[in-house]
């Protein structure tokens, strides 16, 4: 099977949250199908940043109701309230939480736009080939090594 990447559209402060690994689990409304084929999530912070910033790892992908999802992943949600949470499920009678392994910043944000004539900042996520993955490539920072 080839593996692909998915590009996800973010609010920075989420990806922020991924980034510096207060955020464990990203939640959506929409399944990642493929999800076994991915081989990265390439963040891309939606405006004001309009930036690729950085990436992360599919550990697994959790399919249950909202309330369920918040009852046991609420705490690394990156969400302050459960009133927010539920808001973004509204009308939903299931949602899904990927859980985040390995992210990895970007030394610097890349500008898509400046890559690719005709990018357009997916509204959920849009699965990508390699063309994204080489720019990560130029510019993935090393993680930083635990102390003890």
């Amino acid at each position: 099977m080839t593996s692909m990447n998915v590009l996800l559209s973010i609010k920075p402060e989420f990806a922020e949250k991924i980034l510096s690994s207060q955020k464990k689990y990203e939640f959506r409304k929409t399944p990642i199908r493929k999800a076994d084929s991915v081989e990265n999530v390439i963040l891309y912070a939606s405006s004001p940043v309009q930036r690729i910033v950085g990436s992360f790892e599919i550990q697994q992908i959790i399919n249950e109701s909202p309330s369920a999802l918040w009852e046991q992943y609420g705490g690394d949600s990156g969400i302050t309230g459960r009133e927010r949470f539920m808001d973004y499920y509204s009308g939903k009678q299931e949602g899904y939480a990927i859980e985040i392994g390995n992210p990895q910043r970007l030394l610097t944000a890349i500008d898509p736009t400046e890559h690719f004539d005709d990018f357009t900042p997916p509204v959920s996520f849009q699965y990508v080939n390699g063309e994204f993955e080489s720019l990560l490539e130029q510019d993935a920072e090393e993680p930083p090594v635990a102390s003890d």
